[in-house]
Parts: structure tokens; sequence; C-alpha cells
């Protein structure tokens, strides 16, 4: 299950290694390296969160803790769920070398998001970035995300655009993990849900060899009335 943006882009291993679904997966990807992914919040989930007062946020899929840890320190009280015990664990860690109260903002969530259910209305926000399954397991990860969200909360979702795939950027060469914005929107109702952006934004990175390349997120961000 994909987390947060690597530096170089190519998180995913090879076109020709298809990412699985599983603990044992993650925990083998996590325990590869000292540190899989940038250690930076995702710049989506940062740009679009400027603007929310802090309250209860969920973080699905959390990885590291970047994310996690950057609204903790902007006064959020986080959820962060992840399948891999391993990242989990290097999350945590990152989190207690954190000034202030940020540890104690924070409770880590060992749960497999294919299956894992929120719960209806409990928070303010609902955060996946870069989490990708196949087509019908991911349409109802985000029906269960849209449905933990309060009333006047926000849902914000953030996935590699399939205009990358041609990239050499090390993405899976499996164009079902990456849907567009409008398959986003598509699984919430528009008589609870106000979208405020479906789009792609651009974004630098480095390819393979080194190359500078510019990459597209899909971004949804919904505010429940």
């Amino acid at each position: 299950m994909g987390h947060h943006h690597p530096d170089h882009s190519h998180g995913h291993g090879g076109h020709d290694e298809p990412v699985r679904f599983t603990q044992e997966y993650w925990d083998e990807r996590y325990k590869s390296a000292e540190k899989l992914w940038s250690g930076r919040p995702n710049p989506q989930l940062v740009a679009q969160t400027e603007d929310l007062a802090a309250g209860e946020a969920l973080d699905a899929g959390s990885g590291e803790g970047a994310d996690a840890i950057r609204l903790a320190s902007r006064g959020w009280q986080v959820t962060a769920v992840d399948l891999s015990a391993v990242a989990l664990q290097r999350a945590a860690s990152h989190a207690a070398e954190q000034d202030g109260d940020i540890e104690g903002r924070i409770t880590w969530v060992h749960a497999d998001l294919q299956t894992w259910d929120p719960g209806p209305q409990r928070f303010d926000l609902v955060t996946a970035q870069f989490v990708h399954l196949p087509g019908a397991m991911l349409e109802a990860l985000h029906r269960r995300l849209a449905a933990a969200v309060r009333p006047g909360g926000t849902l914000l979702i953030a996935s590699h655009h399939p205009d990358d795939l041609h990239l050499h950027i090390g993405r899976p060469g499996q164009p079902e993990l990456f849907p567009s914005a409008e398959q986003i929107v598509a699984v919430l109702d528009p008589g609870d849900w106000e979208i405020l952006l479906a789009t792609a934004i651009g974004r630098p990175a480095t390819d393979m060899n080194g190359e500078p390349v510019t990459v597209k997120d899909t971004v949804v961000r919904a505010r429940r009335r």
C-alpha cells in the first residue's frame, strides 16, 4: 500500500515488480532501507490543510509518519493507521524525537486498510496520501474513509496519476492502481459532499537516472455538508 513520496519517486520498485498488498511485503520493503520515503510531509497534505482548524484527523496509510507528525505539530489529534508494523515503529520513533507534545497527539494503529473500518463520522479530517489498491478495493476503502468524516469535515485523497506511467520513475505498470479524480469523486454522494478540488497537480521530481521530471498527483478535496 503506497504511502509517501520517496526522494526520487522510485518507492515502488521496478515496472516489472507488482505491488503486493500484504503486511509481509510492506514490512520487507521498509526493512530494505533505513528510510523508505523522503521524511517530509506530502506536499498536497501540507497545501490542502493549511487553512483548516485543528481537530481530530485520520491519516490512512501513514507510512513513516511524516504527515501525522505534521498534523500533530499544528495541533491535530491524529489517528495514524498502517499495515506495516515496521513503518509504525519507525514513525513512532520519529514522533518521539519531535519537540513539544507531538508524540502525545498521535495514536498509531496497526490495521489493514483493505478491511479496516474507522467507523462513521468520527473525524474532522480524513486523509489518504498515495494509498494504492486495485480498483474495487480502493473504491471500497474510499467509501469507508468518506463515511468517517464528520459534517463540515474534510476528505483529502492524493494518488499517483495514470499519466506518469510512461515516466522512468519506477512506478509499477499497473494502471488500475491509479484512479482519476473523476473516479474518486464518483464514490461521493453529491447530496452529502461539496467537491472543493478534483484535479491533477504537477510537482517536480527526479527520475531513476537523476533527471528532473514533473509528476502529477491526482488530488480530491471534499467537504461533508
